[in-house]
C-alpha cells in the first residue's frame, strides 16, 4: 500500500505541475522566448493568494481566476512593452531580457513581502479522505487540499486546450506557432498574438501560484524552483502540445514522490533535472512532442 500511496501523492502534485508548465510551454512554443520571469510570476499569484485570503477571506481556489486575470494584465502590458522590442532577436537577448525582469520582480517581492516564509492555513482545515473508512481493507488517505488544487489546476489547463481549439484567438495563436510568417500573410497580427500569447502564459502561473500557496510555503527566491521544474516538464512532455505538459506534469510529480521515498525529499530536484539531461540525450522531442500547440 505504501507504493500506492506514493503514486496518488505524485499524481496529486502532478497535476499542480502540469498548470506551472503549461503556461511556459505556451509562450516558448509560440514566441521562441524562454520565459525566465515564468517562475515569478507563479509566486506573484501564491502572494496575491495569500493577502486576499488573510486580508479579505477570499479562498485560494475561488480567488484563482482572479489571480489569473491580474497575471494577464501584467503579462500583456510586459510583452507590449519590453518583450515586443527584442522579440526579432535572437534567443540568447530574449533569455537576458527575461531574466533581467525576472530579477526585478523578485527584488520588488523581497522589498514589498520581504523574504519571509509565508504560507496560506485554510480555517479550518479541509483534511483528508481516509478510503479505509469505506474500504476497511485500503489504507489509503488523500489529502483534500491537494486533490482539490490539482483538480483546479486540470481545470485551466483544460481551459486553455479549449481557448486554442475552439475559438478564434486559438487558431491564431497555433497557427503563429506552425509558421508565424504564413500567418502574417494570412492577416494575423503577430503583435497582438504575441502579447495574448505571453499573457496567457503569465495568467495560467498567477493561477497556479494562487493553487500553490495553501500547500507549499511562499517566498520571493521560490521562483527559481517552480522555473525549473517548468523546464524538465517541458523536456519530458515535448514542446507545444497542452498534453505533453499534462503527462509531463505527471511523471515529473510520480519521479519526485518515488525518489523522495528512496533518496530522500532534499534529492527532488537533482532527480529531476537528472531526467532532463537524459532525455535531452536520447528523446529531445519529450514524450508528446509535436508541431502546433494542442
Amino acid at each position: 500500500m505504501l507504493y500506492v500511496q506514493i503514486l496518488i501523492n505524485g499524481i496529486l502534485l502532478g497535476g499542480l505541475y502540469a498548470c506551472i508548465a503549461v503556461g511556459f510551454s505556451l509562450v516558448w512554443g509560440v514566441l521562441n522566448v524562454i520565459n525566465i520571469l515564468h517562475g515569478s510570476f507563479i509566486v506573484l499569484g501564491a502572494y496575491l493568494a495569500f493577502f486576499a485570503y488573510t486580508g479579505l477571506g477570499i479562498h485560494p481556489y475561488l480567488f484563482a481566476p482572479f489571480a489569473a486575470l491580474v497575471l494577464f494584465m501584467l503579462g500583456y502590458a510586459v510583452q507590449l512593452t519590453v518583450i515586443n522590442r527584442v522579440i526579432e532577436a535572437p534567443v540568447l537577448v530574449t533569455l537576458t531580457t527575461t531574466f533581467g525582469l525576472a530579477l526585478l520582480l523578485d527584488n520588488l517581492m523581497l522589498v514589498v513581502f520581504a523574504a519571509n516564509f509565508r504560507k496560506v492555513s485554510l480555517k479550518p482545515p479541509l483534511g483528508v479522505i481516509d478510503l479505509s473508512d469505506t474500504f476497511p481493507s485500503i489504507d489509503l488517505i488523500v489529502p483534500v487540499d491537494r486533490l482539490a488544487s490539482m483538480l483546479f489546476a486540470l481545470v485551466f489547463v483544460a481551459l486553455l486546450y479549449w481557448l486554442l481549439r475552439h475559438t478564434v484567438v486559438g487558431r491564431a495563436i497555433v497557427a503563429v506557432r506552425m509558421d508565424r510568417y504564413a500567418a502574417t500573410l494570412m492577416g494575423v497580427d503577430t503583435t497582438k498574438v504575441f502579447a495574448v500569447t505571453f499573457a496567457l502564459g503569465a495568467a495560467l502561473a498567477g493561477a497556479a501560484g494562487a493553487l500553490l500557496s495553501p500547500i507549499f510555503p511562499i517566498s520571493p527566491l521560490a521562483g527559481t524552483t517552480y522555473l525549473g521544474k517548468a523546464f524538465v516538464i517541458c523536456v519530458l512532455g515535448g514542446l507545444g502540445s497542452v498534453s505533453g505538459a499534462l503527462v509531463g506534469g505527471l511523471v515529473l510529480g510520480v519521479l519526485e514522490s518515488f525518489g523522495a521515498l528512496f533518496f530522500g525529499p532534499e534529492h527532488s530536484l537533482t532527480l529531476s533535472f537528472t531526467v532532463l539531461i537524459l532525455l535531452l540525450i536520447f528523446r529531445p522531442n519529450g514524450i508528446m512532442g509535436k508541431r502546433g500547440f494542442v
